[in-house]
């Protein structure tokens, strides 16, 4: 069964990342190991049909190998390493409207939800999740039946998860207030305002929480406290700008919220490795000679 998934997969996905006409549905493809890719993820659910893929949040990691899926609860900036090729996933951006709305419907009370919920949850997929999955997939084969039976196998795929190991930490994830909720709301809204000067009472205010319990909450989820969560991705978009700009390092430390340059290469050296200048001319050198691959995606939206 998840060898028609990988099949479906690689026959719809043209390159390594692909957005697809079906709504919420993206697909990957890789045939060959790339580099560690730094990316933001959105809150999404990936199904891994073959391959397995590494995922380091701060001093996180762990690995999906084939026939599992990873939930990823909130905006997060990770480093995806593919461990095995051929890779092939197919990924589901969540609707907190569409859960909220099945689980009305449905009426009834699911496990007790977790009292927190982490970044990322993975869990293995049954038969049926499966071959709803790939039926979605298949779709893009008669575009004329995406807007008639695309909501509805959305809507199955989001049952069959329901009733998944996921279920508990979906149903707590789409609550309206839950600390779940409030979480990925301050995880965004840190994502967006990551170059502004921020404070601790601020994000806590944003939160609706007081400073220690958004710090508990926040680092039981992400591994990080708000601020160094700001700082990670501050460095990540700092990285994707000096691969992908001629630009000095002092420009982008001005332009990620940085007031000092040297601060800014000290803290870039002690997160790659590297000075910038260098760190971005190896990652230059290690592309050259082979295909575009999404490297340093800007983030926007949900990642391989």
């Amino acid at each position: 069964m998840l060898d028609r998934l990988a099949r479906a997969i690689e026959r719809h996905c043209p390159g390594p990342w692909s957005e697809t006409a079906v709504p919420k549905l993206s697909l990957v493809a890789l045939d060959e190991l790339v580099e560690p890719m730094e990316v933001t993820y959105e809150p999404m659910i990936c199904f891994v049909a073959d391959g397995a893929k590494r995922t380091v949040v701060g001093e996180r990691s762990w690995i999906t190998p084939p026939g599992e899926m990873a939930f990823f609860t909130l905006d997060l900036p990770v480093t995806a390493a593919f461990e095995k090729v051929p890779y092939r996933a197919a990924v589901m951006r969540l609707d907190t409207q569409a859960l909220a709305a099945l689980q009305l419907e449905l009426a009834e009370d699911g496990p007790a939800a977790p009292t927190a919920t982490a970044a990322a949850v993975t869990a293995p997929m049954a038969p049926e999740l499966v071959d709803a999955v790939t039926r979605w997939v298949h779709l893009l084969g008669t575009p004329e039946d995406i807007g008639p039976l695309g909501p509805r196998i959305e809507a199955e795929i989001l049952y069959r998860l329901l009733r998944s190991p996921l279920g508990p930490v979906l149903r707590h994830w789409s609550l309206a207030d839950s600390a779940a909720s409030r979480i990925r709301t301050t995880a965004r809204w840190i994502r967006d305002h990551c170059t502004e000067p921020l404070g601790i009472d601020e994000i806590a205010e944003v939160a609706r929480m007081s400073p220690a319990t958004l710090h508990r909450h926040f680092k039981a989820a992400t591994g990080m406290s708000p601020l160094r969560f700001q700082k990670h991705l501050r460095l990540q978009q700092a990285r994707r700008l000096l691969f992908t700009n001629d630009v000095t390092a002092a420009q982008v430390a001005r332009e990620v919220g940085y007031v000092s340059a040297t601060q800014f290469s000290r803290e870039y050296r002690r997160a790659y490795g590297l000075p910038p200048g260098q760190d971005a001319a190896q990652l230059r050198g290690r592309l050259t000679g082979t295909r575009e691959v999404p490297l340093l995606h800007d983030g926007s939206g949900a990642k391989p």
